[in-house]
């Protein structure tokens, strides 16, 4: 079975729709429009365009991601990990670092 478009007025009287899985776990939903042949235009284009839609990866690289982080002094980790490959003790002992880095596709 596949998914379901369902189309409904939000809070403020604007009409969206939203794309269900086939178990009714909600994907997606769409921006308001202000009317609603303009939101059933909003299904046609969305059934259009992400048919086979290529995937853009906007993922930060993972250094990235450590240079976002706020560093917590060592004493906020509770066990140091010798497992761990890090300069400071591991937060939680059963996650691991990927023993290789990501690369971008």
């Amino acid at each position: 079975m596949a998914g379901m478009f369902e189309l409904f007025n939000d809070e403020d009287s604007n009409f969206r729709f939203r794309i269900t899985a086939p178990d009714g776990t909600v994907m997606a939903t769409s921006r308001p429009f202000p009317d609603k042949q303009s939101a059933v235009e909003g299904i046609r284009d969305v059934r259009e365009y992400a048919g086979m839609g290529h995937i853009t990866d906007m993922c930060l690289a993972p250094a990235a991601f450590t240079a976002a982080r706020p560093q917590l002094p060592a004493a906020a980790y509770p066990v140091a990990d010798p497992r761990c490959s890090s300069l400071r003790p591991a937060p939680y002992p059963w996650l691991r670092r990927p023993s290789s880095p990501l690369t971008p596709a």
